[in-house]
């Protein structure tokens, strides 16, 4: 019954393959909850800085930030953030068709683009696809912090400051819920009333003021801007790190459920089919024994 062995080491197979995916279900499931603490004890922080990057959009400094002045749009910078490793769904093929479609428009528009690269599957990505890869950070773990992340920033806003690049957006896929990870694009240098109501919703307690509002800087606005919308530029990068990490951990926990529940469907088909086998093999066992005594 060579069939039916054949049946058996398959379903021996996918047995243990069932054990791995219901373990990996499992441990993402708890990396997912402690993702989501990370995240939302980050917000608040986020929140409040953005509010205040809100309300000095539409300041009446003394002094311009480079980051607060438009331009024409002729190269820019994109900061990707995608995950190290993969049994994540389609997390990262939905990002990466939605910003293929984005690039398609800024080569249709004649704008050049450089990119800023967190993830290796981001990495290995657009190295196949031949963009211009400019930074790229990968294996930053679980418990990354702004450190970590500081590499490809730096690059772009160095990069911004000397008008190489006139234009800075952030690229990941941001946490809805366990269910849904929904790819975004924001738009977040230069900073302005526009991209700051098309990328955040507002707040009712962060309206944009009147014209003519203005803070009181101490010791000077050169000194308190410069530090300050650098943090914001941090800030967002990093929160979109966590949210992406989360949206991991959710697509692997979905994922691997999924892989757990056809490989018991399979399982069950395999036996039915070995049943099957070895139900013939014994009728076929029965014919020959009661032949052979018909025949004596």
């Amino acid at each position: 019954m060579a069939a039916g062995k054949e049946i058996r080491t398959k379903i021996s197979s996918i047995q243990s393959t069932q054990k791995i995916t219901r373990a990996m279900e499992m441990v993402a499931a708890s990396k997912m909850r402690k993702a989501q603490l990370r995240m939302l004890a980050n917000r608040p922080y986020a929140d409040k800085i953005r509010q205040v990057i809100e309300h000095l959009a539409q300041a009446n400094s003394e002094y311009q930030h480079p980051f607060l002045l438009s331009r024409p749009q002729k190269r820019v910078g994109l900061i990707v953030v995608a995950t190290d490793r993969g049994l994540c769904g389609g997390l990262n093929v939905n990002l990466f068709r939605f910003l293929l479609t984005q690039l398609e428009q800024w080569q249709q528009q004649d704008i050049a683009v450089d990119i800023a690269i967190i993830g290796a599957k981001a990495e290995a990505f657009f190295k196949r696809l031949g963009a211009n890869v400019v930074a790229a950070i990968t294996n930053l773990g679980e418990n990354a912090g702004v450190k970590e992340v500081i590499g490809p920033v730096q690059v772009m806003l160095q990069a911004f400051e000397a008008h190489k690049i006139d234009g800075l957006y952030l690229a990941y896929n941001q946490f809805v819920n366990t269910m849904v990870q929904k790819p975004i694009l924001l738009d977040l240098l230069p900073i302005t009333e526009q991209n700051l109501k098309s990328s955040i919703k507002q707040q009712d307690d962060a309206r944009l003021p009147q014209q003519g509002w203005d803070y009181i800087y101490e010791p000077n606005a050169k000194y308190l801007l410069d530090i300050l919308l650098i943090r914001f530029i941090e800030s967002q990068i990093y929160q979109s790190t966590v949210e992406n990490f989360a949206c991991e951990q959710a697509a692997r926990m979905v994922a691997m459920k999924s892989a757990t529940d056809n490989a018991g469907d399979f399982i069950e088909t395999l036996r039915l089919a070995y049943n099957k086998a070895r139900q013939a093999a014994i009728t076929q066992e029965l014919s020959e024994i009661v032949s052979g005594a018909a025949a004596v």
